[in-house]
């Protein structure tokens, strides 16, 4: 299974699979620790309508996530892959001028 993710994903070793993968741990970790303070501030709670939760949550969190991949596949030494990871990602959601 790690020379299959280290073939798609272009990676060297079995170490930059495994770091690649704890930078997704660790960003989609910290994005739900991030969403439960945001949306209390905002005061979004259980009995907030899903008519306003899930819009907010695609123009806060999603982007959020996005930064926070960015940020720490730079902190873990991995920024080309998740640079080119992201840009893959935008241009499915129409941004086709990345480069």
């Amino acid at each position: 299974m790690l020379e299959k993710l280290k073939n798609r994903w272009q990676l060297e070793t079995n170490w930059d699979v495994f770091v690649v993968l704890f930078i997704f741990s660790v960003t989609g970790s910290s994005t739900v620790l991030i969403r439960k303070p945001l949306f209390h501030m905002m005061g979004i709670d259980g009995d907030t309508s899903y008519w306003i939760k899930v819009p907010l949550y695609l123009l806060i969190i999603f982007p959020s996530y996005q930064v926070l991949l960015l940020f720490f596949g730079f902190i873990f030494r991995q920024w080309r892959f998740v640079w080119n990871f992201e840009k893959k990602m935008l241009r499915r959601f129409g941004f086709k001028n990345l480069k």
